[in-house]
């Protein structure tokens, strides 16, 4: 196992991570919840699952799909979940 490549990762992806979206709506789930383990163990089960995607599959996905049409689709994605997430707080906020 190459070690600095594993910990080179790690803290990339750490630093890369604090105050994220994914971040943020845990902290949300888990105020709205009271929760806090369930919460952790599934947003643990949905980034393992989404890297173990981008790890395996990410280079094979490069060579049929430009990279410009899935930084659009990642941004396209970005926004959509943003509408989303801004329409809840809004309701929220009325109620």
């Amino acid at each position: 196992m190459n070690w600095k490549l594993f910990f080179t990762t790690y803290a990339m992806l750490f630093l890369a991570e604090l105050g994220d979206k994914t971040q943020l709506a845990v902290f949300t789930l888990v105020t709205q919840n009271e929760s806090p383990i369930p919460i952790f163990l599934g947003a643990s089960a949905a980034l393992i699952t989404v890297t173990l995607i981008a790890a395996f599959f990410g280079n094979m996905i490069t060579k049929y799909v430009p990279e410009s049409y899935l930084q659009l689709g990642a941004g396209v994605i970005f926004i959509v979940i943003g509408i989303f997430v801004l329409k809840d707080a809004l309701g929220n906020l009325v109620m």
